[in-house]
């Protein structure tokens, strides 16, 4: 039986994103037709601490600002921008 689709993002992580999985990229799986709010429903599922920054976070898809419903394509390249406190 053969596998279903599938397509690999890369999910650049800034800020508390980075903090909490002690890295600045992830490369991932994902089914085609994904959209980036499930994405980030799976990183919130794997590190909950995310969750406050839920509503407070922007979305980047290949160099652009995008809604979290838009849908992701093979290759992609994501980006989560939470609030970043400067000084």
């Amino acid at each position: 039986m053969p596998s279903s689709p599938k397509i690999t993002i890369t999910i650049k992580l800034f800020a508390a994103y980075q903090e909490a999985y002690n890295v600045g990229e992830l490369k991932r799986d994902f089914s085609p037709n994904t959209s980036i709010l499930e994405v980030l429903n799976q990183l919130i599922s794997e590190r909950p601490e995310l969750e406050k920054w839920r509503s407070l976070t922007r979305f980047g898809l290949n160099l652009q600002f995008v809604e979290a419903e838009t849908l992701l394509q093979d290759g992609d390249e994501i980006v989560f921008i939470p609030p970043v406190s400067g000084g």
